[in-house]
């Protein structure tokens, strides 16, 4: 192990007294928490894009289910207009 190897394996010292240890943990805790923060915002601003890509979706559904139901009827129309055509090719 080198000079500079054994500077960067340094052992940090834990602390010793009771309210020192305390102190630490509360710290981390903290810094924690923090964190924990962090994520639940940005877990929420990530729910709120998904909300405006499913709205996104649910329109552009609509819009296809709206076309489907023209494309319905104008098929029905022309079933009738074959149907009426055809009984009147038949009466000739």
């Amino acid at each position: 192990m080198t000079a500079q190897d054994q500077h960067d394996a340094a052992i940090i010292a834990f602390p010793q007294r009771p309210e020192d240890r305390l102190r630490v943990a509360l710290r981390d805790l903290e810094a924690a928490l923090g964190e924990q923060a962090m994520a639940f915002q940005e877990f929420r601003m990530n729910l709120a894009v998904l909300g405006g890509a499913v709205g996104g979706l649910e329109r552009s559904l609509e819009g296809y289910r709206g076309t489907l139901d023209a494309l319905a009827d104008d098929s029905a129309n022309a079933h009738a207009v074959a149907t009426m055509a055809l009984q009147r090719a038949e009466k000739l």
